[in-house]
């Protein structure tokens, strides 16, 4: 594991080598890290350095043990209570089979199945943990694996990348990989250039210089430095290594990221989550000390002997049994089939979001979205295409004085995309002839389709008609490239291309509409010079061009090494010579032009209350006028205190005022560093921060963002693995539908945990009724397992395809610690659980005390009625003279007491029991209709807007059916099969919890109704 500049005990010679190589000129890198550029290093001084940097390598941490990842998964408050449950029926169930019996299967089921569902909740977040660290795996994929290099004066070509040091001397070629960060030192060609936008985020490659610059300069103004894992694309050159490891630039990265990693926080649903459980524990604890208080007389007595109690007796068979009650109470507080309902919803919501083009790779990302307050978005493919287009050009007029100037459309390399304003076919003159003739041929690039794409590829339309035979590389002193062609004819061009003021220097002439040739004065360079000016204040990146026919030293040069003109090409100096007396044909303006569907999707942003903040690479001017075009600032808004770039925002002396302003906000020649401060600092601020990016640089930000957003086209691998999102198109427009589409999601979400918790609710206040009242036990807690995990599950997961709302994009975003349940909602749920508890005891005690409810007959199976006192009292039994109980009938079984009449109350309440479960059933169906919408009647939003919730009733009432009419499935849960007159009694039990809820919502909507005006004008303004 290479120590990268860490400290080993010899800081001191650390800090005299690693110092800043950019500001010091050549000499002074040689002297300071003892090296000559000839003869490099020696193999002795190697071995002294790596003793002291180790090898060039990026550090492996060392992540979460297997064994830790799995405890960290009952990290959570309702997987604690569930493990509780779990164990403490697994010792009752014990307990009960060494007594033996029927309901052994029952007792065992349960902690069975608890202990099933921990299994996989442990299984699946192990899973998704193991794969957080690939972001470090994919960037070192990006390092180069060999150098070429110079030690004891001896080249080494193909040395590994991991054994470099530094002060090492390197030879850099085109389509090298650069290995470490270093100083150029000298170059070997006219030129070096470097794709280093992965790293920076410039849009361009970029020309590399032996100058020094000064000391207190941002990572884009290092021109004499090479950094770890760019491109050299053009040019080779002798660099010195300076940083290596984890001090280069990327390891920066590398470390930035796993910081950033470290610090990850839970998405605002699983703060809900577990706050709701940390509720929740507190009051399962009252509610079964409370349930124990109540029925404490019935397992533990005592008489008052002089005023103090005595002769205590109890009773350890009636203790298990309440303390049974007390794990049912737990079982049916806790909502077991959560988590896997809201695994399945978020799976639903990815592909629809993949529908969309955005591929979620981490499901809690998808609720995340629905929150979203700031989406800080990257310029360059994202809100633009990434494709240099021509926006303008001028061409020379009838007369020197005058010149044409032509707009173009069209957003990418797709020649059918736009067109060139005010044109008219066919009527191409000579001289916007030269111009495209020198365009397309002095050029390394035409326009090539692949699939439903236009790319960048080899020239190959002009290469019919001429032929090149030499090229003048572009230079930094020149700022030109020219390339000399042949005709058919034989006749020899000399085509430039370059920066407009350079041209004109060495241009002698200008070429007409007609194509005729004049001398070029003072007032046609003015012409020039005013159009250039005018597409410079665009942001507009500007190229002339210009030509000589039949260069006289080339008049017979066909590329031949032996003709006396290839000496002239051999040294870069002579082409500023070669390229003199030009003629002058007109200019073009380049940009990365916006996508088309931008502009909306900002508005759309603006209208939902999302803030957009453009973070880039890219210099001041052109990001300044791509961020009016697409509409973040107004055409003529002043931006003065909205535009930074990335190192005034970085001095500036309030930086959270600042990401406080409204509206939208540009950070250009922004650093990784600056990319992580922001998103910091805005999260510091209680905003929900969505980050987009493509490159190296990008990936701390994306993994410290609530929503990293990598992009699919252009992005780097290790931008992807950072993230928790990627777009398949890099269009910004895709994010503001993913919002949409993960608000959609949070709200059905919302609904059925508000109908799983309501659900539950109702659950309690039977269990509690049910002590309270002292009665027999009428849900056992396989029962309520089988209910919260089976029945209640396909109903809760239909609700996540509830249609959305149509004005979700038009309302603020939510705020993060918004509750789940609102103080009404809970009083709502409060009243239908507490009529859920009255409705499944109610029936319990209608079956062993009328013979007949609501006209329905319920004595056909022959049992026995009891007064509701003794049913009370059911433990006294033994004690009551002359108690008998008739047999009766359930299904094909006959249920006989005459051995024990008191098991009337023990397994005789078997169709009681099945009764409140089959209610508890009929009311969750009926309840999940209740949560189609907060608000809004069954009559204005009926069942059938959403075909997949009756569909799941149906499931649920399927799988309840099974249970009851199978036999061996039946035993198991201790039940028993319905007559057609005691289904009756189930639906005229459960129905009225719809009414009940419609006068509730009634109620509701009456309330929100007094303040809609209000909450409308205050998420107006939040949105302006």
């Amino acid at each position: 594991m290479g120590k990268g500049g860490q400290d080993t005990g010899t800081n001191g010679e650390s800090d005299k080598v690693v110092f800043a190589a950019w500001a010091k000129d050549v000499r002074e890198c040689e002297e300071a890290l003892k090296v000559s550029r000839e003869r490099g290093l020696s193999s002795e001084e190697v071995e002294k350095r790596r003793q002291i940097y180790g090898w060039n390598e990026l550090e492996k941490h060392e992540g979460q043990s297997i064994f830790s990842l799995i405890l960290d998964q009952f990290n959570d408050t309702l997987v604690r209570i569930l493990l509780v449950a779990a164990v403490v029926s697994f010792v009752l169930a014990w307990y009960d089979g060494d007594e033996g019996g029927e309901m052994e299967i029952t007792a065992f089921v349960e902690p069975l199945v608890i202990f099933l569902i921990l299994i996989v909740n442990a299984f699946v977040g192990v899973w998704q943990e193991s794969n957080a660290e690939k972001a470090l795996e994919a960037l070192k994929e990006i390092q180069s694996e060999h150098a070429c290099v110079i030690r004891d004066g001896q080249k080494i070509s193909s040395l590994p990348a991991k054994e470099l040091v530094p002060g090492d001397i390197v030879e850099l070629r085109v389509g090298d990989k650069v290995p470490a960060d270093m100083r150029v030192l000298s170059l070997i060609s006219s030129t070096l250039r470097v794709e280093q936008g992965s790293l920076t985020g410039e849009s361009e490659a970029v020309s590399k210089t032996v100058k020094p610059v000064v000391e207190d300069t941002d990572i884009q103004g290092k021109k004499c430095m090479v950094f770890a894992g760019t491109t050299i694309v053009n040019g080779n050159s002798i660099s010195m290594v300076t940083q290596i490891g984890m001090s280069t630039e990327i390891g920066k990265v590398h470390s930035q990221i796993h910081e950033a990693s470290q610090s990850e926080e839970d998405t605002p649903l699983k703060k809900k989550l577990n706050e709701f459980g940390e509720v929740l524990t507190l009051l399962i604890g009252l509610i079964c000390a409370l349930v124990w208080l109540i029925n404490v007389k019935y397992f533990l007595s005592w008489e008052y002997v002089n005023g103090w109690p005595a002769n205590f007796k109890f009773s350890f068979e009636k203790c298990t049994y309440y303390f049974e009650i007390a794990v049912a109470l737990a079982v049916a507080a806790i909502p077991e089939g959560l988590p896997a309902v809201i695994t399945t919803c978020l799976a639903l919501g990815t592909r629809k979001m993949a529908q969309k083009n955005a591929l979620v790779r981490k499901l809690p990302s998808v609720e995340t979205l629905g929150c979203t307050t700031v989406i800080c978005s990257d310029k360059t493919g994202t809100l633009t295409t990434n494709q240099m287009a021509v926006a303008k050009f001028v061409a020379m007029g009838s007369n020197i004085n005058s010149a044409r100037s032509f707009d173009v459309q069209g957003t990418s390399y797709d020649p059918f995309d736009g067109k060139i304003q005010d044109w008219t076919r066919g009527q191409m003159d000579i001289n916007i002839q030269t111009i495209a003739k020198i365009a397309a041929l002095c050029n390394d690039s035409s326009i090539e389709q692949t699939g439903n794409h236009y790319v960048a590829s080899c020239c190959r339309t002009w290469t019919g008609s001429v032929s090149r035979i030499a090229t003048l590389e572009f230079d930094r002193d020149r700022k030109s490239m020219g390339v000399i062609v042949n005709s058919k004819s034989g006749r020899r061009s000399l085509l430039v291309k370059g920066a407009v003021e350079n041209l004109l220097e060495r241009s002698s002439y200008v070429q007409l509409l007609d194509g005729s040739v004049v001398e070029l004065d003072q007032n046609a360079k003015k012409v020039i010079l005013q159009s250039l000016h005018e597409m410079s204040s665009k942001a507009l990146r500007v190229l002339g061009f210009a030509y000589k026919e039949d260069p006289p030293e080339f008049a017979t040069y066909t590329g031949d090494e032996d003709h006396p003109a290839h000496e002239l090409l051999l040294n870069p100096t002579n082409y500023s010579f070669i390229e003199s007396k030009l003629v002058f044909a007109g200019l073009a303006g380049l940009r990365d032009p916006p996508r088309k569907e931008v502009r909306q999707a900002i508005e759309d942003c603006r209208a939902a209350g999302i803030q957009v903040m453009v973070i880039t690479g890219d210099n001041k001017g052109t990001a300044e006028a791509i961020c009016r075009e697409i509409g973040v600032f107004g055409p003529n808004e002043d931006i003065r205190s909205k535009s930074l770039t990335g190192r005034e925002f970085m001095d500036h002396r309030d930086q959270k005022a600042h990401l406080r302003q409204s509206g939208g906000l540009l950070f250009s020649r922004a650093e990784p560093r600056h990319k992580q401060e922001i998103v910091r600092l805005l999260k510091e601020d209680g905003e929900v921060v969505a980050m987009t990016g493509d490159g190296v640089n990008d990936a701390p930000a994306l993994k410290l963002a609530d929503i990293g957003i990598a992009m699919g086209i252009s992005g780097t691998e290790v931008a992807k693995e950072a993230s928790d999102m990627v777009l398949a198109d890099d269009n910004f427009s895709t994010i503001v539908a993913a919002v949409g589409e993960g608000r959609s999601i949070y709200n059905n979400m919302k609904a059925f945990i508000r109908y799983m918790i309501s659900s539950n609710i109702g659950e309690v206040a039977s269990i509690f009724l049910t002590a309270a009242l002292g009665i027999p036990e009428g849900l056992i807690p396989v029962q309520l397992l089988w209910v919260n995990l089976v029945t209640d599950g396909p109903p809760a997961t239909a609700l996540g395809f509830n249609p959305p709302d149509k004005y979700i994009m038009k309302k603020p975003p939510r705020r993060s610690d918004d509750s789940l349940i609102s103080a009404w909602i809970l009083f709502r749920y409060l009243v239908i659980g507490l009529y859920v508890g009255i409705a499944t005891v109610g029936v319990f005690i209608i079956w062993y005390t009328q013979s007949s409810f609501l006209g329905i007959d319920l004595s056909k199976d022959g049992h026995s009625l009891v007064t509701y006192s003794q049913l009370a009292n059911w433990g006294q039994c033994s004690s009551w003279g002359n108690f008998s109980a008739s047999p009766f009938t359930a299904g094909s079984q006959v249920y006989n007491f005459d051995a024990n009449p008191c098991e009337y109350f023990h397994t005789g309440k078997v169709k009681a029991m099945t009764l409140s479960l089959s209610v508890l059933v009929a009311i969750e169906m009926f309840n999940s209709l209740n949560a189609l919408s907060e608000d809004e009647s069954l009559l204005t939003m009926p069942p059938w807007v959403n075909p997949w919730l009756l569909l799941a009733m149906s499931v649920s009432f399927g799988l309840h059916f099974l249970i009851l009419y199978v036999p061996f499935l039946a035993q198991i849960f201790g039940i028993v099969p319905l007559s057609l007159n005691e289904w009756l009694l189930v639906v005229a039990v459960a129905f009225p919890v719809i009414l009940i809820d419609e006068v509730l919502k009634l109620v509701g909507r009456f309330r929100s109704g007094i303040g809609s005006s209000d909450d409308r004008k205050t998420a107006k303004a939040k949105a302006d």
